[in-house]
């Protein structure tokens, strides 16, 4: 048998500022190696593995 639980968060101003800004931080780091990993994907039919983005999010995050 499973169990599911479900939770509603109450946020207050500050709190919901940080969930919005992480929420947007996650979505633009996802749509940049999204895109990376289809113009490579054209040029060598190959994808982006998970240790080249990895490599390439620490040269990011320096920016």
């Amino acid at each position: 048998m499973h169990q599911a639980f479900q939770f509603r968060l109450y946020p207050n101003k500050d709190q919901a500022i940080l969930i919005n800004q992480s929420m947007g931080c996650s979505r633009f780091v996802f749509n940049h190696f999204l895109a990376k990993w289809k113009d490579t994907y054209k040029e060598t039919g190959k994808g982006l593995t998970y240790h080249a983005c990895s490599k390439l999010r620490t040269a990011l995050k320096r920016k």
